[in-house]
């Protein structure tokens, strides 16, 4: 078979299952509307959830950073692309988050891959909940590293997994907030199991950070749990883009020296770190706090309606609030119909979900009016008929 052979291959069968992805440019896909061609749709597949994206602070806060900074940071933190912005960022974030350190990440997908990549060898284990992101999955794949898959959410298979023998050291994987199916990890069970056989914990709190917890520092936060290495991004809650690893000194110390993503990738703009700041302060304010309880005031509309809908609901209590419709060409057919009403959802199919659990993936954001809940009910109806 030639390459391209290969390629047509793999995209006819894309096409075959209703599963090929496409791109659809719009004109602003955080806000509360989004515009495509010359039709307005209400905006249900952000993860803007605090409405963060169009703060006047954080946006005043990025132009400010650019004329101090430029656009650009000149090259990786270990040369000249770390500044005092930087320094801010990654200080406000460890004292806040109450850890020794903070380092920067161009994205959470970097900051998962280089995490793994830089902690794991051939004599450990990597245990991760099944449904952990694919950033996560894909680096344990990579490693060298033993990687074992404990039933979603299920402590007890856990540390039946961590019972088993192994000659290195055991690393437990596991999200804050899924992102597929909007529910809590038990946190707590996990590390107390995770901890007995004397191994480290790596939370991914992306859709958790700015929202969840006091003062909105995240699902691990709200459990008062502390797990050994907590990354945390900045393109849901905190409405910019980019992450941080939260942890020792130590394990920051060895990751500004093996962690191969940080090394060799250009760091963020400064200008980015600024806005990020201003966002964190944003996210620690009485404004936080009501945009928090907004949200939690619109989840809870939205989950009294749905409720009476014929539709299958997880029972998440998150912003992500996911209906399982379960064939691929069922969820289109459904995403399409939401969008002839003027409602914006996107259809999620396998591989990003398991087979036959193709979804519209709804998200809601403090942004969000009650009037809008009240449209995507009603459009949810004629959808599901």
């Amino acid at each position: 078979m030639t390459w391209q052979q290969r390629i047509d291959a793999a995209l006819e069968a894309r096409r075959a299952a209703d599963a090929l992805r496409v791109r659809t440019p719009v004109a602003n896909g955080a806000g509360r509307f989004l515009t495509h061609g010359q039709q307005r749709y209400a905006n249900f597949s952000s993860n803007d959830y605090l409405g963060l994206s169009q703060h006047p602070d954080i946006i005043r806060a990025w132009q400010q950073g650019a004329e101090q900074y430029g656009v650009g940071s000149g090259g990786s933190g270990h040369v000249s692309g770390y500044t005092t912005a930087h320094q801010a960022l990654e200080d406000h974030l460890a004292g806040w988050l109450g850890y020794d350190r903070a380092l920067l990440f161009i994205s959470g997908f970097a900051a998962n891959q280089a995490l793994i990549a830089a902690l794991t060898g051939k004599d450990d284990r990597i245990v991760a909940d099944r449904l952990s992101h694919a950033s996560l999955l894909e680096a344990a794949s990579h490693s060298p590293a033993q990687l074992r898959r404990f039933a979603h959410n299920d402590a007890a298979q856990l540390a039946a997994l961590l019972d088993k023998p192994c000659a290195g050291q055991q690393l437990v994987v596991t999200e804050g907030i899924f992102s597929m199916d909007g529910d809590f990890a038990p946190l707590g069970e996990l590390h107390a199991a995770t901890q007995r056989k004397a191994g480290w914990l790596l939370v991914d709190d992306a859709h958790g950070i700015g929202v969840s917890g006091p003062e909105g520092r995240g699902t691990a936060a709200s459990l008062q749990v502390k797990p050994e290495l907590l990354v945390v991004t900045f393109g849901k809650g905190v409405g910019v883009s980019g992450a941080a690893v939260l942890c020792s000194a130590s394990v920051a110390d060895y990751l500004l020296q093996f962690a191969r993503h940080l090394i060799y990738s250009t760091s963020m703009p400064p200008a980015q770190a600024v806005a990020l700041l201003a966002a964190f302060n944003v996210i620690r304010s009485d404004d936080g706090d009501a945009r928090r309880q907004r949200l939690a005031y619109l989840i809870g509309q939205f989950r009294a309606g749905v409720n009476a809908l014929p539709l299958q609901i997880t029972a998440s209590q998150s912003a992500i609030q996911p209906l399982i419709v379960g064939e691929n060409e069922r969820a289109l057919r459904m995403a399409n119909t939401l969008r002839q009403q003027g409602i914006w959802v996107t259809a999620i199919r396998p591989p990003t979900v398991p087979a036959g659990t193709a979804r519209l993936r709804l998200t809601l954001t403090a942004a969000h009016e009650p009037a809008d809940i009240t449209a995507l009910l009603e459009a949810l109806h004629v959808a599901s008929e």
